[in-house]
Order: structure tokens, then sequence, then C-alpha cells
């Protein structure tokens, strides 16, 4: 009876000191979340993020720029490519071999 007292006993203290700083501990937590501090962390949080989401809206415009202009260089050099084999074939006539993507695209006749 006397260990199960003490057994009880111990487990008791072991509650009420576990529960003891409990709420100064949520005191201060509540105090921190209300506080200028917590505040101002947040505040640089966003910060980073939008500084952040403005430099890779920077980047996308650059690469999108810079993609629409080797677009328009490569457009520029196949339609010089396709001119000048053109006049070739002007020249040479059917003796000049035909070049794959140079041509006509040949389409498939529609399956009845």
């Amino acid at each position: 009876m006397a260990v199960t007292l003490r057994h009880t006993l111990l487990e008791v203290s072991l509650a009420r000191q576990s529960s003891e700083g409990q709420q100064t501990k949520m005191e201060m937590v509540y105090q921190y979340l209300t506080g200028p501090r917590f505040r101002q962390r947040v505040q640089a949080i966003v910060e980073a993020f939008s500084s952040m989401q403005e430099d890779l809206d920077k980047e996308k415009r650059a690469i999108t720029k810079q993609w629409a202009k080797r677009e328009e260089q490569i457009e520029r050099v196949m339609q010089a490519t396709v001119g000048m084999y053109g006049d070739l074939q002007g020249i040479a006539g059917k003796t000049l071999q035909e070049i794959e993507g140079l041509g006509l695209p040949v389409l498939d006749a529609p399956e009845a």
C-alpha cells in the first residue's frame, strides 16, 4: 500500500511539474505572436519572397525576349535558305536533288 501511494504521489508531482510552466509558456507564445518581433519576422519573409518573385518575373521577361529574337533569326535564316534553294532550282531545274525540310510537306491521302 505504501509503495502504491508513493508511486501515485510521484506521478502527481511529475504531472504538476510538467504543467507548471505550461501557462507561462503559453503567455510567452501569445506575447511573441502579438508583439512586434513576430510581425517583423513574417514581414521579412514576405519581403524576401516578393523579391524572389520579382527577380523571377524579370528573368522570365528577359528569356522570353531572347527566345523571340532567336526565333526571328531562325525564321529569317530558313526563309533565306529556302529562297536560295528556289533560285538554284530555277537555274538547275529537276537536276537539283530535293532537300528534306525545304520542300512542300507531303500530305497523306485521306482514308476512305
